[in-house]
């Protein structure tokens, strides 16, 4: 659900409304049913385990009723819906690692008012990687749309801190992790990974920076060694062009919006968020909880739709192999 003050619960009642239309895989929502039932006058039917949603997905939107918001006023963010929402991620996971459901799909959260609860981890990817038992640095962030993957090697840090945090041992982990998922989740047999330089033109042969020839460049190395195709360091600037999207899979960058900003100027409304490397598939649409205009019917549905869509593909693709 996410935080049933945002705009989760309108996009995921949104995308149920044209599941047909999409062609969308059956699927439910764990959360609480009034908070959905606040900004949609559609048909919602609670349910108390997760086997009845087959049953109700064709006439109404499923919802697995975990966690009590409360009185939650959309666009008020408040402590008992981070609440709700925290307890509806700890039960999803479960599902999903259980194998009830066989993707996760995540809403928009407030780290904010997490971090109000006593929530320590980054963001969600870091969260959901650790229930999986699996190291921060072996998940991998990325964020796909129709014609551009990007994975970000650092993410929410400060950008000052970014030179210190990349090495060789972090490159190499993101770049294999990201190779694999791109085989399991989307098919490709042997991926074409591009790595964007952190200096202004890739350092300009170290004129302006070192850590493309120190980190960036061995890290590559030991990739290539290992039969995997990636390439660069480039300039980031030359990167995003549609002629340079044509000669890769997907692009490493070396912080946040490196990789956020050209993934949401060219695919904002497709854009999904996949965590590469768990043991479970899961997604979320690649925005925020967009608390300035939930309730008011304005929330648009398509990064919702897209990260369901993706969900279900990487299911089915990894239940075949």
């Amino acid at each position: 659900m996410g935080d049933p003050a945002g705009i989760g619960p309108e996009i995921v009642a949104k995308s149920w409304a044209v599941r047909a239309l999409r062609s969308l895989p059956q699927f439910a929502l764990v959360g609480d049913p009034a908070a959905v039932r606040r900004v949609w006058s559609g048909p919602v039917e609670a349910i108390d385990d997760l086997d009845e949603a087959a049953a109700v997905f064709d006439r109404a939107l499923p919802v697995l009723a975990v966690g009590d918001a409360g009185p939650v006023t959309p666009g008020a963010p408040e402590v008992g819906g981070a609440k709700a929402a925290l307890q509806a991620l700890e039960r999803s996971i479960a599902l999903v690692r259980s194998g009830a459901a066989r993707a996760l799909v995540t809403g928009p959260v407030s780290k904010a008012q997490l971090y109000g609860i006593g929530f320590n981890h980054p963001g969600q990817t870091e969260f959901v990687a650790e229930r999986c038992g699996i190291a921060a640095e072996d998940a991998v962030m990325m964020l796909a749309g129709p014609s551009l993957r990007v994975v970000p090697i650092t993410v929410h840090v400060p950008l000052a801190q970014v030179p210190s945090l990349l090495s060789v041992e972090l490159i190499v982990a993101k770049g294999r992790a990201t190779a694999l998922g791109l085989t399991r989740d989307f098919g490709i047999a042997a991926p074409r990974l591009a790595f964007a330089g952190l200096n202004p033109h890739a350092g300009e042969g170290g004129a302006i920076g070192r850590e493309e020839i120190d980190i960036l460049a061995p890290a590559i190395a030991q990739l290539r060694d290992e039969g995997i195709d990636a390439t660069g360091p480039f300039p980031a600037d030359t990167l995003f062009h549609a002629r340079a999207r044509a000669g890769y899979d997907a692009v490493l960058c070396c912080y946040h919006d490196q990789a956020l900003v050209p993934i949401k100027t060219l695919h904002f409304d497709e854009g999904v968020n996949i965590t590469l490397g768990l043991p479970i598939v899961r997604t979320s649409p690649d925005h925020g909880t967009a608390f300035g205009i939930a309730g008011r019917d304005e929330a648009h549905p398509g990064a919702m739709i897209a990260a369901i869509a993706l969900a279900g593909q990487a299911a089915d693709r990894r239940a075949r192999a």
